[in-house]
């Protein structure tokens, strides 16, 4: 079994091709039962949340067993580790041969997660952001942003981006980075300003208090929502949510889990009819995405286990071919 780090899975990855792997992964589609989602209480009153994401290959769309795979990802979420200085999210991605149950690779969940959440929201954007977007918003500096900035700019043509944070020095560090890689990014120091200026609004955060203000948003806006994860999390307002066409990544995961799905259809603000597709319906051709250079496009994502498993595989064959190394 291989033992696959964090600087490996960046070696075996690039954004563009794993895009191109969730498109495959969407339109080929795979077994997904529902996450286990458990509340960690500990005594001194805080909390973790565990998460259990297996998938496995549908052989019936997939072709033979020999091409199996079997994944779980197990993940914490520890909202309070900043304070330890430690990354909110930890995990491991356990890769298992589809036909035999034979363990072939354990794998930083970590970076794992990273790289395909960012590039299931570049997909969305793909199909949903404007073609000339060139200026991109992160709220959030957290480790999962430049990967966001990085994975958009794989699909966009994008010239200048801003991250916001509520520290302003985080969002600096993560400017920096990004200006070492070589590109434009600035620390933003008004999000108001900023939500009137870009093209797309990428969001990363796990706030209660809606940061991304829909009267603010201009026309031909994509807003992407990545950080919340429950349904008390919320990223983007009512007025972001009536004001746009709105996506998913599967519809049975953000209307559960997703504040920012859950709480406007509980509210009677979105009507479930109006949630106008999700990845596979996108991915395989059957509803359309953005459709003119006006609109406001809106797309939620809470992760699904087929993103996990696509791109472990993909790392896993990089892996066994020596990618990197």
């Amino acid at each position: 079994m291989l033992t696959i780090s964090a600087a490996e899975v960046d070696r075996a990855l690039t954004f563009s091709k794993l895009v191109e792997t969730l498109r495959a992964a969407f339109r080929d589609g795979a077994v997904q039962p529902v996450r286990h989602h458990h509340t960690v209480e500990r005594p001194d009153g805080a909390a973790s949340t565990l998460l259990l994401m297996p998938a496995w290959t549908d052989f019936n769309a997939a072709g033979t067993s020999a091409d199996g795979h079997i994944g779980v990802k197990i993940v914490t979420v520890s909202p309070d580790n900043n304070a330890v200085g430690k990354p909110a999210v930890m995990g491991l991605y356990l890769l298992l041969d589809g036909a035999t149950g034979e363990p072939q690779a354990l794998i930083d969940g970590q970076r794992l997660t990273q790289w395909r959440t960012a590039c299931a929201s570049a997909l969305a954007a793909s199909y949903l952001a404007r073609e000339d977007a060139s200026r991109l918003l992160v709220v959030g500096a957290g480790a999962l942003s430049p990967f966001l900035a990085k994975a958009h700019s794989a699909v966009r043509p994008i010239k200048n981006i801003r991250i916001w944070n509520r520290t302003s020095s985080n969002a600096e560090k993560v400017a920096a980075k990004l200006r070492a890689e070589g590109f434009a990014a600035e620390a933003a120091g008004d999000l108001d300003a900023e939500l009137g200026k870009a093209d797309i609004v990428s969001s990363a955060t796990i706030t209660t208090m809606p940061l991304i203000k829909g009267a603010l948003l201009k026309s031909g806006t994509h807003v992407d929502l990545v950080g919340g994860f429950t349904p008390a999390m919320r990223e983007s307002d009512d007025d972001a949510i009536a004001r746009a066409r709105v996506y998913v990544d599967t519809r049975a995961g953000a209307t559960k889990e997703a504040g920012d799905i859950v709480q406007p259809l509980a509210s009677g603000v979105l009507k479930p009819e109006a949630i106008v597709a999700d990845l596979y319906e996108l991915a395989r051709g059957q509803k359309k995405g953005r459709q003119n250079d006006d609109e406001i496009t809106l797309f939620k994502s809470v992760g699904a286990a087929l993103e996990d498993l696509a791109a472990g595989i993909a790392v896993y064959r990089a892996s066994e071919r020596g990618v990197g190394e």
